[in-house]
């Protein structure tokens, strides 16, 4: 079966899920918050669509819901370039490369949630974190100001700033830090790393140039130990010099990746604004999503997943051949180009005084295609001793990869022999310190597609001295993993216990009357919500270049200070 037609038409709507298989477990509580970007037929490619949270409740009857139903509620995060958008539209061009205004390039914030105690924001590779309040989901403000990032990645627009950043950000909890990154250009085209830490209280960041880190695709995750940041070169999204002057794409991504080890204390007891210098090492196959334990006393350690073969520069366009010849679907157009090759898993251990890194660990096999998202325990005690990790494989998707990009891996030499057919989507999970695999979970249709599953802990909180999201025995198998599964037969949210998924799922939740979501992306676990906390954030109001705004058209000027005037007047806090 093709992947469904309903990721690239499906509606993000309110829902109230109903319990349909299972009994549903009296220890399972929390949120699960879900990262999407919104479906919108104007946009070329589907990762550049206005962000969207989906919030899902583990515990019936709450958020509005009956009582024998969970809520699923979701908005379109109404951000200063989301407010622009909807007031004029017609100001927005849609492009390979996202989405450009005479304001400046949006902020879409779709791709990952983060939340930080009672805090939530939204994050992607190509703007500020946004906050937005827990409970209705609405915006309330953008992290640190444009003089505190610098001088635009790329000068796109002068009212909405262009920052490369990374879709994920990390909370140190040792520091009570947010810590992320711009990237700047440098004269070779490749893009300069500089590190950026918030402490979540004001508008104000502290910001360093890191001496000799660059990257070409884009840093889209940021990991940590008690003492070390690691950045990494995911090397999977570049740009085509020669494709966006309308030629056809000839970039090939990467087949390893820098990485690069930042002693903590040292850069905050350097001066914002000074270059620091990190220690370099490498991983291959290139890499999208890593992970380190939190205690480093034996070295930094990371488990990665590698992202083998999928180049996300290639999306899906009308007139394209898929891997099996056939055109590629209208439905499936604007979608980006699935795995091309089966995903690795990988752990390696990093010497913190040389840089050096050793592979300890690697688990690839024939059917794991399309390593898509996973899940752990984000608890501090989890990452101190993690011991399972849970992962989503997609399979093998032909209808999903053009022929364009096989044609010029195949050309290059990098192309292995491909299944014969569609291979169906699991769920696994891995023990740390060694990848055996523990379980796995076979989904019987390959029309089930297979986003970002999330861990939430029995729990939580109640053991003696324990975190707020810890549960009281850490680390990724006590406790649930919670997978929604994207259809045309309908949503649906299947819950497994963590520690034994090869028993298939405990609980599953559908939507009543079998109404589909469209593609989301990141998830994450909260232990309750609340509203917003009081705090000074940013107003767009304050940001605004009184000469740029006048610089404009007297429409699009009149637009902007409505804008302006409306985030204003909500004081939102």
């Amino acid at each position: 079966m093709p992947v469904p037609t309903t990721l690239t038409t499906g509606l993000l709507q309110d829902l109230d899920l109903q319990l349909v298989s299972g009994a549903w477990p009296a220890d399972l509580r929390g949120e699960m918050v879900i990262s999407a970007p919104e479906p919108n037929p104007d946009i070329d490619y589907c990762l550049f669509g206005f962000g969207a949270l989906i919030r899902i409740s583990m515990r019936p009857g709450t958020h509005g819901a009956p009582a024998d139903r969970f809520a699923l509620r979701s908005k379109v995060i109404d951000t200063p370039s989301k407010r622009l958008y909807d007031k004029a539209p017609e100001a927005f061009q849609s492009t390979t490369f996202g989405v450009n205004s005479p304001f400046g390039f949006p902020n879409q914030a779709n791709t990952a949630p983060l939340p930080w105690g009672d805090r939530l924001f939204a994050t992607w590779d190509v703007g500020r974190p946004v906050e937005v309040d827990p409970i209705t989901l609405e915006f309330l403000g953008e992290v640190g100001t444009r003089d505190g990032w610098g001088p635009q990645t790329f000068p796109m627009g002068d009212v909405l700033p262009f920052y490369f950043s990374s879709a994920h950000p990390i909370v140190d909890p040792a520091r009570e830090l947010l810590w992320t990154v711009k990237l700047f250009p440098t004269e070779d085209f490749s893009m300069q790393l500089h590190v950026i830490a918030w402490d979540g209280l004001g508008t104000e960041i502290r910001r360093w140039p890191i001496s000799g880190a660059t990257v070409v695709g884009s840093s889209h995750t940021l990991s940590q130990t008690r003492d070390w940041l690691i950045l990494a070169d995911s090397g999977n999204f570049k740009t085509d010099l020669g494709e966006m002057s309308g030629g056809p794409r000839t970039v090939l991504i990467d087949e390893g990746a820098p990485v690069y080890l930042i002693r903590k204390d040292q850069l905050l007891a350097t001066a914002s604004g000074t270059p620091f210098t990190p220690k370099v090492s490498a991983v291959a196959p290139t890499t999208g999503h890593f992970y380190a334990k939190w205690e480093d006393a034996d070295g930094v350690q990371v488990l990665f997943e590698h992202m083998d073969l999928m180049d996300l520069g290639f999306q899906l366009r009308a007139g394209d051949l898929d891997a099996c010849g056939q055109p590629i679907l209208p439905t499936t157009v604007g979608f980006y180009n699935m795995a091309m090759a089966p995903n690795s898993l990988s752990e390696w251990s990093f010497d913190p005084v040389t840089g050096a890194g050793t592979r300890t660990a690697l688990f690839r096999e024939d059917w794991t295609f399309n390593l898509e998202l996973s899940a752990m325990d984000w608890s501090t005690e989890g990452l101190c001793s993690p011991t399972l990790h849970h992962i989503a494989y997609q399979g093998w998707r032909p209808d999903a990869v053009t022929s364009r990009a096989l044609d010029l891996y195949r050309a290059a030499g990098r192309l292995e022999p491909l299944p014969p057919e569609e291979t169906p989507g699991v769920l696994a999970s891995f023990r740390r310190d060694g990848l055996e695999l523990a379980d796995s979970w076979t989904f019987t249709d390959t029309g089930d597609h297979l986003p970002s599953p999330t861990f939430a802990p029995r729990r939580a909180g109640e053991g003696a001295g324990a975190s707020r999201y810890a549960g009281t025995d850490p680390g990724g198998h006590d406790g649930y993993v919670i997978l929604p599964v994207l259809s045309d037969n309908g949503f649906r949210v299947e819950v497994f216990d963590a520690a034994h998924v090869g028993r298939g799922p405990v609980a599953v939740l559908a939507a009543p009357n079998g109404e589909c979501l469209p593609a989301i992306l990141h998830s994450a676990w909260m232990p309750e919500v609340a509203g917003g906390v009081d705090v000074e954030r940013l107003d767009f109001a304050t940001e605004l270049d009184a000469g740029a705004v006048e610089r404009l058209d007297h429409g699009l000027a009149d637009v902007i200070r409505a804008v302006a005037d409306e985030l204003s007047e909500s004081g939102r806090r």
